[in-house]
């Protein structure tokens, strides 16, 4: 079998009403390259019609590999279920949604080519398209990630992105199962460039990731990236410790000079203050160790199902 120099990863869940439009974009612009590529759509889990058209869509194109997942296992799993299955050269991960320009992927090739680049990162320089609340989330999230996690992680910059061999076979062979690669990329440090380039709306269906996913994919990358949760329970206990002592020194002061009032607002207060910062700080240790503890079990963060390109 021959290797292709392009594998194009694509993760899909729902994805029926953008499909059609999809492949009929995206299979021009692989064409046009002139070189052999492959395109690994993995379905992860869809109820809707996604799996017949995507094997309808696979008998007219021969390039095109099917991979459905058993359930649906979230957007950076599937990512991770097409990486281990591909073969070229380079390698690009990109949406269905069309939000993600096709046409891009010449550019990034060639500008990982001629500067031998492990990666090149598409980046949002506008994202006009977007919601008020999308992009104010978004740029939350970024400039919450560049400040803990670091600097090295690019703005805007999601899972449309081209790497090399060498960059995905290191993915590939992490132990992490709930990895953020908008993350694990950059912290390679591989040599790396970026390409911007103006989000589109979505072309149809509706929007994979609200709210709940966003703010799943937040507690993820910073309990999978950074220490600095754990840094802020610290602090919030020395902070509620102080503030203990200072309650401690008026309560003993005002005994002493028999001057104490009863009353049940500042106990109440005081308590509830305590307990918020220890609930929070509980919650905080319970992702770490609840992290450790799925990690120990082994247990998959995906199921594959089928693979139209498996051994028979």
């Amino acid at each position: 079998m021959t290797v292709p120099q392009l594998s194009v990863v694509v993760p899909m869940f729902d994805e029926e009403a953008v499909l059609p439009l999809f492949t009929r974009r995206l299979r021009p612009v692989l064409d046009a390259l002139d070189l052999g590529y492959e395109v690994i759509a993995v379905d992860d889990g869809s109820r809707d019609g996604t799996p017949v058209l995507l094997q309808k869509a696979r008998r007219e194109w021969p390039q095109l590999r099917v991979v459905r997942l058993r359930r649906n296992s979230g957007h950076q799993a599937a990512l991770s279920a097409g990486l281990v299955r591909t073969r070229g050269e380079w390698i690009a991960t990109l949406d269905a949604d069309l939000q993600d320009p096709p046409e891009l992927l010449a550019t990034m090739l060639d500008r990982g080519r001629e500067e031998e680049l492990d990666v090149v990162y598409a980046v949002r320089d506008d994202r006009s398209t977007d919601s008020v609340f999308k992009r104010l989330t978004a740029g939350l999230y970024y400039r919450l990630m560049r400040r803990l996690v670091g600097a090295h992680v690019p703005a805007h910059a999601g899972d449309f992105r081209l790497m090399s061999r060498a960059t995905v076979d290191v993915i590939n062979g992490l132990p992490e199962h709930h990895r953020v690669l908008r993350l694990v990329v950059p912290a390679l440090g591989f040599p790396s460039a970026e390409v911007s380039f103006r989000r589109e709306e979505r072309a149809a269906g509706r929007t994979k990731y609200p709210l709940s996913r966003m703010l799943r994919l937040t507690v993820d990358s910073l309990t999978g990236f950074s220490t600095a949760p754990l840094r802020l329970a610290t602090w919030f206990g020395l902070g509620g410790a102080a503030v203990t002592a200072v309650l401690l020194g008026f309560a003993v002061t005002a005994f002493v000079t028999a001057s104490t009032v009863p009353g049940w607002t500042s106990t109440f207060v005081a308590v509830s203050a305590v307990g918020t910062v220890q609930l929070l700080c509980l919650g905080m240790l319970g992702e770490y160790v609840g992290r450790m503890y799925t990690h120990l079990q082994g247990m998959p963060s995906y199921v594959v199902a089928y693979d139209s390109d498996a051994p028979a």
